[in-house]
């Protein structure tokens, strides 16, 4: 009867060298290291969609995702060669059409999975959604602190200000990302910044965010 021997080896530019047990897991664990993971991409849906009435493919309406806006739709990859991304949201997955959402800016992994958790962001008056974004606070002094917190509910200073100047505070949205300047007041106010203005904001509707 003859008997099989199955050898791991190694190949080297000159030699084949039969390899170890060990040599064999570590050249495993390197190549594993080596795949490229897509990096998950935070989107916003802009505009309400309902691809079975507006989708430009009918034919494949049904493995496309439908959204409103507002809605935070997590996506792998780049657009296919139809301008769609391939997304997922409230785990559904299916087509999302480029023009119809916007890149979330964020970085950070906690913020995203914040923002996950949360399903949406707010819309203004006009439906269009508010993205986060640096680049939206205002100038402040080099020796100011700013700090970068996400509002973890609604506050509408009229109707939950303990204080009879509540004209002075900034009103905001869940999801929303405030820029504290300072520290916080003996009254748990904070300074902050949001869309370029500024008022008093409750530090216990705030969660802090790190900087990218």
């Amino acid at each position: 009867m003859e008997t099989t021997l199955e050898l791991d080896v190694l190949i080297y530019p000159d030699e084949l060298r039969v390899a170890t047990p060990e040599q064999f897991r570590e050249w495993e664990l390197e190549t594993a290291s080596q795949v490229s993971i897509p990096t998950v991409r935070l989107f916003v849906a802009l505009y309400p969609y309902n691809p079975a009435a507006m989708s430009p493919n009918p034919e494949t309406a049904a493995e496309e995702l439908p959204f409103v806006p507002g809605q935070i739709i997590k996506v792998c990859g780049d657009t296919d060669a139809d301008g769609f991304y391939h997304g997922e949201s409230g785990g559904l997955y299916g087509y999302v059409p480029s023009n119809m959402v916007a890149e979330v800016p964020v970085d950070d992994e906690y913020l995203k999975h914040l923002l996950m958790q949360q399903g949406f962001l707010p819309v203004d008056p006009s439906g269009v959604a508010l993205t986060p974004d640096v680049s939206e606070v205002a100038s402040v002094s080099e020796d100011e602190v700013v700090r970068r917190m996400v509002a973890m509910f609604d506050y509408d200073p009229w109707e939950s200000s303990p204080n009879m100047d509540s004209e002075v505070e900034l009103g905001f949205r869940a999801g929303e990302i405030i820029y504290v300047l300072g520290h916080m007041d003996q009254d748990g106010f904070y300074y902050g910044d949001l869309h370029g203005r500024r008022g008093l904001v409750p530090s216990n509707f705030l969660q802090l965010l790190p900087w990218d």
